[in-house]
């Protein structure tokens, strides 16, 4: 027997990609896989992409997930919390959702309302120190997936004084699995295909996680909803705070981060090159009219920005190298 794990919120998008990948980690031994309207379906009529997975999705609920070494949940914003109350303290847990990321209890109350479940360790690994945090951790917040591409593309600049944390642009893409499988009106391909809409324009709730994780202090988040599954491509501008090269500061922050690739001058990130794995890819440059700051970023939404970041955190956690059952190469076409 391997490491036991478990999956919560298993018939959503980011659910079926953890199961996906727990099913090709060479440590990790699958012991439950719940739900809530798809419980008692097995797990191959839910995601046919995983024909062959001999799984039957349970009834959300802590003694399912009790027997497991550690738990992903992959729960609802708001719903994380009360089930990990649940759990044994010995139970290693990584939560998808958003209830434990924030520090701030009015930054919860004004972007997603309700109780402040209180803060867990910060899930990106690449944020200086983070990666040690987090393998002392028997809980673990993993970021949101805009949150990761932009703090990806924006922290290191801010901590090395090159840019200002005080006038932050953002405008990013991102496919319709972002917002989950529920079946939503605006999400019917009739609406989406040929079209692209903004959302949430200056009110998004991964804006006070990006401010807490970059430190920056003023930021303006445009979102955009793409006609794509998967992807997203973020547009990050900042006012340049001293005279260097933004390609250099992120070229160093990164010299030893497996997942993410600086690219080499002359080439720009675009989603479908990350696909299926866990990798960020990161162009910088100087716009020659307004001597802004301009980094690009591009990572798989349900990879690095959100199951592929979760087994990579779950892999510190239990003290494995934190590349194991990951890719860090895409899929083509």
């Amino acid at each position: 027997m391997g490491i036991r794990v478990a999956v919560a919120g298993a018939s959503g998008y980011a659910g079926g990609e953890l199961l996906r990948l727990i099913a090709g980690h060479p440590e990790f031994d699958l012991v439950a896989a719940t739900a809530h309207s798809q419980a008692g379906h097995r797990v191959d009529v839910v995601h046919p992409q995983l024909t062959g997975l001999d799984l039957v999705l349970g009834k959300t609920d802590p003694t399912t997930l009790a027997d497991a070494d550690l738990v992903f949940l992959a729960l609802p914003h708001g719903e994380s919390a009360a089930l990990a109350a649940q759990l044994p303290a010995e139970v290693r847990i990584v939560d998808l959702g958003a209830d434990h990321r924030l520090a701030d209890p009015y930054a919860w109350a004004q972007y997603y309302g309700g109780t402040h479940a209180g803060q867990w360790t910060y899930g990106l690994p690449e944020l200086p120190g983070q990666r040690e945090l987090i393998a002392d951790s028997t809980r673990v917040a993993n970021t949101g997936c805009y949150a990761a591409a932009i703090t990806l593309a924006l922290a290191p600049l801010i901590a090395d004084g090159a840019a200002s944390p005080a006038d932050v642009v953002v405008v990013a893409a991102s496919g319709t699995s972002g917002a989950g499988r529920a079946a939503k009106p605006h999400l019917l391909a009739s609406e989406v295909m040929g079209d692209l809409s903004p959302y949430r324009v200056g009110t998004h709730q991964h804006v006070p996680e990006i401010k807490q994780a970059t430190g920056a202090t003023g930021l303006s988040f445009t979102p955009v909803l793409a006609p794509m599954p998967r992807g997203i491509l973020a547009t990050v501008t900042a006012v340049p705070a001293r005279g260097v090269d933004p390609q250099d500061v992120l070229a160093r922050a990164y010299a030893d981060a497996p997942f993410v690739h600086v690219l080499p001058e002359g080439r720009w990130p675009h989603t479908a090159a990350t696909l299926g794995s866990n990798s960020c890819h990161l162009q910088a440059t100087v716009d020659v009219d307004s001597g802004r700051l301009i980094v690009l970023s591009a990572l798989d939404n349900l990879g690095k920005g959100a199951a592929g970041q979760a087994v990579q955190n779950a892999n510190l956690m239990l003290g494995l190298p934190e590349t194991t059952g990951l890719s860090i190469w895409g899929t083509a076409p």
